[in-house]
């Protein structure tokens, strides 16, 4: 019954029409012969599709039998016309089909070797490598892992150094969240709740959790929408949950509340994020539970304690700088340190935002990056905080370069989305995605099946992994935490290269506090205020 009901939605039209035509022409070739063979061809069209709706492997083909094998026909001719999707890509080259292509078939498991050498540009003024050592090494078959909390913290966290990054059941399908979670339990890595609260779906396959609040405090929060200590406790109280991470702005649309729409907000999202059913659910574009760097210490403090001592950190996309040093002064000032900083990328988010958000407001990973590397390092207390970063990290070249660069971590939502099923079709804020990836349509999200999905995020993550130990051994290394500026280069002109480190400046430890010349950091540190966000006068 439930096949026969799922031929009369609009997406499978292709599908009832062929039913039909089956039906028709069986009927009329008993009348007229010459119509068996129109009924043979519509049998077997009606055949593919019921195939289709009952195979587990293609989430696009349950929920667009027969019609999407127009999609995976293109796939079959893709060397022919890559070169027009390359050039016609709307998502811009940090993140191109080619990219695409390769999380598609680590997460299948398929081969991500290519033939014919080099296909980018080497000569182009952005180009970037690694470069390698002649006494080149073993890759390491241990897993890379980093350990996260300071001497505050009384339960330290062993984190792999990729993992997904936060995205919220209701922009994500119950589906999605439990493929997610139960690949990042069989390979050993976390997985970010996003703001959307700690659902039950996070919690049905105990993989490992980074809960994130947001400024709504979902799943934490009073009536009125601010932070409420009791229900934190009681949800914190999970041993799965591993670590917490406050959110101060987002890669997607930093300085702009998230927004999921009326359509999205199911019962059991109302019950999760503690939020009234059929109304847009907008977080408040700034905190309330603290107003000024002094206080978001205590609070920092606070969720310490109430968490029972595990790491807790923050999550920004920089922005204004004295926002960030003020921060950092209030650390100082109060002797209270987060045990982690997420950079998250202008570039990253699978959240949707304004064209203008998108494109132009929020600083780009790498700069957000080397801005709070080398203001931790010249206030002389990068040794007491990790540094996670997001945006647009896929590939086990991003991670090397980002570890390079400062960080101690990486996570990814794009990559862990795209192993899961997603194809980009840029309908996630419509709750009509054709993969059942970002819907709570009950009908739509029953594509994605969980066991075959959970496979590929394993995979996806293992295979990255061992990408990346191929890569350090190529540089001579054991651990990508060795890498640094030195081992990468970048040629900015047609006749110039350089390396990272006379590239970028790196800041000597305690620079800032003996009184640095670096104008980046000198007028900020001066504007910088412990009372307020605002800038000093």
């Amino acid at each position: 019954m439930g096949t026969i009901a799922l031929a009369f939605t609009p997406r499978y039209v292709v599908f009832t029409l062929s039913i039909a035509a089956t039906i028709a022409f069986l009927i009329l070739s008993f009348i007229y012969p010459g119509f068996l063979v129109l009924f043979l061809i519509a049998a077997a069209l009606t055949g593919v599709g019921v195939h289709d709706v009952v195979q587990k492997k293609s989430s696009i083909l349950r929920n667009y039998p027969i019609a999407a094998h127009i999609r995976f026909l293109l796939e079959e001719i893709r060397p022919e016309i890559r070169q027009y999707f390359l050039e016609s890509d709307t998502d811009g080259a940090p993140f191109n089909r080619e990219k695409r292509s390769i999380v598609y078939q680590r997460a299948k498991g398929q081969l991500d070797k290519r033939p014919f050498g080099t296909q980018l540009d080497v000569y182009g003024d952005s180009f970037e490598w690694l470069n390698h050592s002649i006494v080149a090494r073993n890759p390491s078959t241990e897993p890379f892992r980093i350990s996260i909390g300071g001497p505050d913290c009384a339960q330290p966290y062993s984190a792999s150094v990729f993992n997904i990054s936060a995205m919220s059941f209701g922009s994500l399908s119950a589906n999605a969240v439990r493929a997610l979670n139960t690949g990042a339990k069989k390979g050993g890595f976390y997985h970010d709740t996003g703001e959307g609260g700690f659902s039950p779906y996070h919690k049905e396959n105990g993989g490992d959790i980074v809960w994130e609040i947001g400024s709504g405090y979902f799943g934490c929060r009073n009536p009125d929408g601010t932070f409420s200590e009791e229900r934190f406790r009681e949800t914190v109280a999970t041993p799965q949950i591993k670590m917490i991470e406050i959110k101060l702005s987002q890669g997607a649309k930093p300085g702009h509340g998230g927004v999921l729409p009326a359509a999205k907000v199911s019962p059991e999202i109302s019950v999760t994020r503690g939020v009234p059913q059929g109304q847009d659910c907008v977080s408040p574009p700034c905190h309330s539970a603290f107003s000024t760097p002094l206080e978001m210490m205590a609070f920092i403090k606070k969720l310490r304690e109430l968490s029972g001592g595990r790491p807790v950190g923050f999550k920004l996309c920089i922005g204004h700088p004295w926002e960030f040093l003020a921060i950092c002064k209030a650390m100082i000032e109060t002797n209270i340190y987060p045990d982690f900083i997420v950079v998250d990328g202008a570039e990253g988010g699978t959240g949707a935002a304004p064209l203008e958000f998108l494109d132009h407001i929020g600083t780009p990973l790498r700069e957000g990056l080397l801005f709070v590397h080398n203001a931790l390092v010249g206030l002389d207390i990068r040794d007491r905080i990790r540094i996670g970063v997001a945006g647009k990290i896929t590939s086990a070249f991003d991670i090397a370069r980002a570890m390079a660069l400062g960080a101690d971590w990486c996570n990814a939502a794009r990559g862990f989305m795209m192993a899961v099923g997603c194809i980009q079709s840029q309908s996630c804020h419509t709750d009509r995605c054709p993969t059942g990836v970002a819907t709570q349509d009950p009908m739509r999200q029953r594509a994605l099946d969980v066991p075959d999905k959970a496979e590929r995020v394993y995979r996806f993550h293992a295979s990255t992994l061992k990408a990346l130990a191929e890569v350090v051994a190529s540089a001579g290394l054991d651990h990508p935490s060795q890498l640094g500026p030195r081992h990468f280069s970048q040629r900015i002109a047609p006749n110039k290269v350089k390396s990272f480190d006379r590239l970028y400046r790196f800041l000597e430890p305690g620079e800032i506090l003996r009184g640095t010349n670096d104008p980046r950091y000198t007028q900020p540190w001066r504007m910088a205020r412990t009372d307020s966000f605002a800038p000093a006068p």
